[in-house]
């Protein structure tokens, strides 16, 4: 009985590809210029300060740099028991706080209330200088009424423009609006009542 012809081994080299293409080069880019790298770094996001509030000043002395234009969301008024608080002008005493221009002194209802409602009277000193004075901000605020007392006060609020406050003026800043002191008078006095005690004022 005839035997089958063996098959023919495989080898190594039968097994490999006929051809292998060539691995493809990576493109290399020229380096950008330094120029046109900074130009392309994406701008370095302001960091939120918070400044210290001074001794007894009133609760709201917190400053931060903006890092967007929205408006912070206002915190709740927490309404707790009150309680019965009287200051006399016999007694009064004038505090620098947020600003370096203004005196505060503090008509202690933030105590009366549990943290509910600030309020004080503001005192103006010195002369306006605008690099210190006209800086734009807002306040993260739920209600804020202004009555002024004594002289007179310019300021520019977002969607108003200028408005000149005088002896009598009362003027409500709702929750987030921009605004900034542009001039004042001399012995300018001003009352201000803000819900909650504590919050936060934004620079622009």
């Amino acid at each position: 009985m005839a035997t089958a012809a063996k098959k023919p081994a495989k080898t190594a080299a039968s097994k490999a590809p006929v051809s292998a293409k060539p691995a493809a080069k990576k493109s290399v880019k020229p380096a950008a210029s330094p120029a046109k790298a900074a130009a392309k770094k994406p701008a370095a996001k302001p960091v939120i300060q918070k400044a210290a509030a001074a001794k007894k000043a009133p609760a709201a002395h917190k400053t931060a740099v903006a890092k967007t234009t929205k408006p912070p969301k206002p915190p709740k008024v927490h309404w707790k028991p009150q309680s019965f608080v009287a200051t006399h002008i016999k007694d009064a005493e004038f505090k620098t706080g947020l600003r370096a221009y203004a005196a505060y002194r503090d008509l202690l209802t933030d105590k009366a209330t549990g943290g509910a409602v600030q309020s004080h009277v503001i005192r103006l000193i010195g002369k306006c200088d605008p690099k210190v004075v006209s800086i734009p901000h807002y306040h993260g605020v739920q209600f804020q009424m202004l009555y002024m007392l004594k002289g007179w006060m310019i300021g520019e609020y977002e969607g108003q423009g200028r408005v000149k406050m005088t002896a009598g003026s009362c003027w409500i800043q709702p929750p987030g609006i921009r605004h900034q002191v542009i001039d004042y008078s001399d012995g300018c006095e001003m009352i201000e009542i803000i819900l909650p005690a504590d919050f936060d004022t934004v620079e622009l």
